[in-house]
């Protein structure tokens, strides 16, 4: 730690209780977490990350709160994206504050995760290159690059590794997640989409390298008003749903207990408002009994939507995304890509809202026609994914998050009324 004068310090602490953090948000206390309303406090936090980063002469510009996660009664943790003056040439920052009850905050920057134990090393140019010389390919003493694509604390991260012209994406787990990723994966490669290749695995770090395939992004495809044929589509999910377990230890999508949280955090969230806790009882009212009569019926994907697929410059489809894959609902898998775009449709960009409705129904056509499906049964699939993507209102949140939450859950409502 570095000493400072009084005089310094008062000044420090001054300029501390003028640190803006937003999105400003309020969210109802948890009994059983009392500290939870400090992790939205500036200055409680940044007094608190003096004391234990060391910023101790360091004043930031704002603070940036990127998500939020909470287990009610049990644990919360809120990621943060720290941002300094540009004068000081200091790049952004990532903590993570931790709040589990009966523990004192804990406080982690980047890469610094203790769910992720190969996210430090990976990270690192230099713990990355030596890791691929040792589980990818012998890289001799080339430089890499690394950069970081996707990162949820606790959960998983996925960083881009290139060592001169050979790309990778480095996908990071907690290790007891590894074997249902591997899983997944080895279900996606008998199908008939494409599935990037893995070059590499450190198990102890939760680590797995895989080839980076080149092409275009679905959604982007369909954004920019692109109307792909479904055809393809559904016949890459046709052969997932076709196959047998890997083994016997792959475990059934837990669907119910994903509705059965997503409802907990917005019923607790909705407490002092009486207009969208009426919103959320009138949309669990309607999927409770389908929730309560679900169950899995083969093999599906579990999370398919536009973002997860990937168009090859030979006009293939390639999955980058499947550690859900295991025993599922084919209907669920269909109605959650209708999910995610009716999610653009009503709650997206303006510019995203005609696209978005047109390839709505020509998939859902093209899918009721091809499967003899009843589209009442559909309906449900894509309003308990809908409700589920509501939680986004919460994790990612926004000052207008309760009335966005509000409008989300209306169209869940919408969709089976």
């Amino acid at each position: 730690m570095i000493a400072m004068s009084q005089g310094a310090a008062n000044i420090v602490a001054a300029l501390l209780c003028s640190v803006p953090i937003y999105p400003r948000v309020e969210f109802p206390d948890d009994p059983k977490l009392p500290e939870l309303p400090l992790l939205f406090d500036p200055e409680w936090l940044l007094e608190i990350w003096r004391k234990e980063l060391g910023w101790v002469d360091r004043v930031p510009q704002a603070i940036h709160i990127r998500q939020f996660t909470h287990s009610l009664g049990r644990r919360a943790m809120v990621s943060y994206l720290v941002e300094w003056d540009p004068e000081e040439y200091l790049p952004d920052e990532h903590v993570v504050a931790l709040l589990e009850r009966g523990e004192p905050v804990k406080l982690f920057p980047f890469p610094d995760d203790p769910e992720l134990p190969g996210l430090k090393r990976v990270a690192d140019p230099g713990g990355a290159l030596e890791l691929m010389k040792r589980h990818v390919l012998p890289v001799g003493g080339r430089r890499i690059r690394v950069e970081v694509v996707r990162y949820r604390p606790g959960n998983r991260a996925v960083l881009r590794h290139r060592v001169g012209r050979a790309g990778f994406f480095a996908r990071v787990l907690p290790p007891s997640s590894l074997e249902p990723f591997l899983n997944g994966w080895e279900l996606i490669g008998q199908s008939k989409f494409v599935a990037p290749r893995i070059a590499g695995c450190w198990k102890e770090g939760g680590v797995v390298w895989m080839s980076e395939i080149p092409g275009t992004n679905l959604r982007r495809c369909i954004r920019r008003g692109d109307r792909p044929d479904p055809e393809p589509l559904l016949d890459g999910l046709e052969s997932i749903w076709g196959q047998e377990p890997v083994n016997n230890s792959t475990a059934a999508y837990n669907l119910p207990g994903g509705y059965r949280q997503a409802k907990r955090m917005f019923t607790h969230a909705a407490r002092d408002n009486p207009d969208l806790s009426a919103a959320i009882r009138g949309s669990s009212d309607i999927l409770d009994p389908f929730i309560d009569s679900w169950a899995p019926t083969s093999i599906a994907h579990n999370d398919f939507y536009d973002d997860q697929l990937i168009v090859t410059p030979e006009g293939r489809l390639a999955l980058v995304d499947f550690e859900e894959a295991g025993p599922g609902d084919p209907l669920l898998d269909v109605g959650n890509f209708l999910a995610h775009l009716r999610w653009r449709m009503r709650l997206g960009s303006d510019s995203q809202v005609d696209i978005a409705s047109e390839y709505h129904q020509i998939f859902r056509e093209a899918a009721l026609q091809r499967f003899q499906w009843n589209g009442r049964e559909l309906d449900f699939r894509e309003a308990v994914c809908l409700f589920r993507l509501c939680t986004n209102m919460v994790r990612q949140p926004q000052e207008d998050w309760a009335n966005r939450l509000q409008r989300g859950l209306s169209l869940v409502k919408e969709i089976v009324r």
